[in-house]
């Protein structure tokens, strides 16, 4: 008996031992990754969602009516501003392993003593912080621009948090199943624009036809940039609450196929 409770009483010690400093600086280096080159990664992103409100504000604006009570712009903005954050925080990740695969210097993170869990939580956290400061500088610029106020602030920022988050694990689910450039480049193309661009980013669901608005709240993308909406402006096609609940459990699902993949050390180990 004695024997027993010493043995679970290390295996509880065991699970719940973390490698702080081993966590600390990958997450600095998935960090500080992105601020090296922040035109590319901070900067850019901004012209862009400028870029897209200018495009549409011109060509639509005028002509469009408001949307779920506000004018189009307003209803436009909050999905331009989530649509960024999600691309940015996939973008961290994916390329971050992928170009270690390429380099052939991914056992340097393999290597050292962190968990899968560690690692995931490493990369997860350059593709959040990464995706965070992109949305608060876009954010910042709606303000001073449209004099875009939030409503619900607690709700955008839960929202683009979890956002960051689950396309920072989609995009950790793209690198390691990725070996080259392309790959992931097919995977951004043929399903993240896709995803983000079909979600209600540019419009209400509700002015969709039956099939493709029931076929747009299977999206999870819809609902963070629904709940985007909701905290920017005040208003959203579908229920905060079961917004939250989808994003929530659909990024478990994709962090727990990443954490079984680096246990296993699916497509990183040679």
């Amino acid at each position: 008996m004695q024997s027993n409770e010493g043995g679970f009483a290390m295996g509880a010690r065991r699970f719940g031992r973390v490698n702080w400093l081993g966590l600390q600086a990958l997450a600095d280096r998935e960090i500080r990754r992105f601020l090296v080159v922040w035109t590319q990664t901070l900067a850019a992103p901004l012209v862009t969602a400028g870029l897209f409100l200018a495009v549409f504000s011109l060509a639509i604006g005028p002509m469009r009516g408001e949307v779920l009570g506000v004018p189009f712009i307003n209803f436009l903005a909050p999905g331009i501003l989530m649509m960024t954050v999600i691309q940015n925080s996939f973008a961290n990740t994916s390329s971050s392993i992928v170009i270690s695969k390429v380099q052939g210097n991914i056992v340097d993170t393999l290597m050292p003593p962190l968990s899968p869990t560690e690692i995931l939580l490493g990369y997860l956290a350059g593709g959040i912080v990464r995706g965070l400061m992109v949305g608060s500088v876009i954010a910042l610029a709606l303000w001073l621009i449209l004099g875009q106020s939030v409503a619900h602030p607690l709700w955008l920022l839960v929202f683009l948090t979890l956002g960051a988050g689950f396309l920072g694990a989609l995009g950790i689910a793209a690198g390691i199943i990725s070996n080259k450039f392309d790959q992931i480049a097919a995977i951004t193309n043929f399903i993240v624009v896709p995803l983000a661009f079909l979600s209600g980013t540019f419009y209400s669901i509700t002015s969709l036809p039956p099939v493709l608005e029931t076929l747009s709240r299977f999206n999870p993308v819809f609902y963070l940039i629904d709940g985007a909406r909701y905290g920017m402006i005040g208003a959203s096609d579908a229920s905060p609450w079961l917004g939250l609940a989808v994003v929530i459990g659909a990024s478990f699902a994709v962090a727990a196929l990443c954490w079984r993949w680096l246990k296993s050390g699916y497509r990183l180990k040679p």
